[in-house]
């Protein structure tokens, strides 16, 4: 009996994560010249350089946070993907199938990332890369993520994307006051946001993992909203309850 029981909880468990989650995180790189930002210091606000850049090399940048976290592993990180893409690192959990694409584009090209954010949370996407001999369609990404600053306060996209087909994609949006600007192309897109913002924020990527092991748990909106402002609190000591305001979930 206590064999079948084993056995159960096994089965049980594996099941817990059958399912391979994949999130796509796009980064605009940080950059002083090109972007309408208070400027940051001239090494670490150069949208070219990704090992130095502020959202994306430094100590609390997307690929720096995330490679030395202990719940994810750098599987692969390669440069110049393209032209506009300057680096895209993949990231697997290191307990479970899951795994973090992570592209890197340069600063200037903040307008191109943001369309291409948008086009992945409409499922407007046909691109394809392959993960641990796995092929990976970025139309079937669960979680679409964007980091950095908020380039509709300085431009705007035409015609935002149309939702194409029947999967809801989730979304995260690191970017200030992203609940006003981002608004209308996430109801475009047809995605859910489980956490975007709703003033002046510092889009570092403690907040992001945060908000990810949330998502990994099948957490509530409500629930990652709480994960988000406790972490953004206890690295800028803002106080929890200007953290809680600063962001939100759902509409």
């Amino acid at each position: 009996m206590k064999q079948i029981l084993f056995i159960f909880f096994l089965i049980q468990f594996g099941n817990l994560h059958a399912e391979t989650k994949v999130i796509h995180i796009f980064v605009a790189l940080c950059d002083n010249e090109s972007q309408g930002i208070v400027p940051v210091p001239k090494k670490i606000g150069n949208g070219n350089d990704p090992d130095n850049n502020l959202y994306w090399g430094c100590g609390y940048g997307v690929r720096t946070f995330f490679k030395n976290s202990t719940e994810w592993k750098l599987v692969s990180k390669r440069k110049n993907i393209s032209g506009i893409i300057l680096e895209r690192c993949i990231f697997k959990h290191t307990n479970q199938d899951d795994y973090i694409i992570a592209d890197g584009y340069k600063g200037d090209k903040i307008k191109t990332c943001t369309e291409d954010f948008l086009k992945s949370a409409s499922n407007n996407t046909t691109d394809t890369i392959m993960i641990n001999e796995k092929s990976i369609t970025l139309n079937d990404v669960q979680l679409v993520c964007y980091v950095g600053h908020d380039g509709l306060m300085d431009f705007t996209i035409e015609n935002y994307p149309i939702k194409k087909g029947t999967a809801k994609k989730d979304v995260i949006i690191l970017a200030c006051a992203s609940k006003i600007y981002y608004k209308e192309a996430v109801k475009s897109a047809g995605a859910n946001p489980i956490l975007w913002t709703t003033n002046l924020m510092c889009p570092e990527a403690y907040t992001l993992k945060a908000a990810i092991d949330g998502w990994l748990l099948n957490e509530t909106g409500e629930q990652i909203h709480t994960r988000a402002a406790e972490a953004y609190d206890q690295y800028l000591k803002c106080g929890i309850k200007s953290a809680k305001n600063l962001f939100a979930t759902g509409w």
